[in-house]
């Protein structure tokens, strides 16, 4: 999709807050810092409209992004930050729960992991409450230009294995420096989102 017209439409914590538009949604899950954001803006072809963070844990909403009247990106807080109090993460738990469990727009979640890395127990919780619910889901293994090229099979293997993912699931290596998987990455939302040529 060419994307021109960006807006962030709220950031909800409550579904009575939730646009009223019911476009499709595409969410988008991970750890903090595993780069969301980055993704968010190389897929709409901005620089900085997704705020990319220094402090993680930093997103404690659903922020609902209008993309061209079609859709929404629906980033959502980001888990496993060790200066968040527990009270907080159960707080953001049942936030998420409610959005994933409820929500009728959410066409599928994409949940980014760090490619460089084995995906961590929190990793695992995600895909597996995303089975649970029975989510269309494609995982994205970001920062992948830190990874030789000779490697990036085995990394693949590795994220495949660690998280369990099924033959339905997609699994796309990313890098937000050199555009890497965006393409496919957009194909997928396209088809889920059932978007084709701009429109829906």
């Amino acid at each position: 999709m060419q994307v021109h017209n960006v807006e962030l439409t709220i950031s909800a914590v409550r579904p009575e807050q939730y646009p009223d538009k019911y476009y499709p949604e595409i969410a988008l899950s991970g750890r903090s810092n595993v780069g969301k954001s980055s993704l968010i803006n190389v897929l709409i072809n901005r620089r900085k409209y997704a705020r990319t963070s220094s402090q993680p844990g930093k997103t404690q909403t659903l922020n609902f992004y209008n993309i061209e009247e079609q859709l929404y990106f629906v980033d959502v807080p980001g888990y496993g930050y060790a200066k968040v109090s527990q009270k907080e993460r159960e707080k953001w738990g049942r936030m998420l729960e409610t959005y994933f469990a409820q929500r009728k727009e959410l066409r599928g979640v994409i949940s980014l992991v760090d490619a460089r890395h084995e995906p961590s127990e929190l990793d695992k919780q995600m895909i597996e409450f995303l089975h649970y619910y029975d989510l269309p889901i494609l995982v994205v293994g970001t920062k992948i230009d830190k990874i030789p090229r000779s490697k990036r099979n085995k990394a693949e293997s590795i994220i495949r294995k660690t998280l369990q993912l099924n033959k339905n699931d997609g699994l796309v290596l990313f890098s937000a420096l050199d555009k890497t998987g965006k393409d496919s990455i957009w194909n997928w939302i396209e088809e889920k989102a059932n978007i084709r040529d701009g429109r829906k």
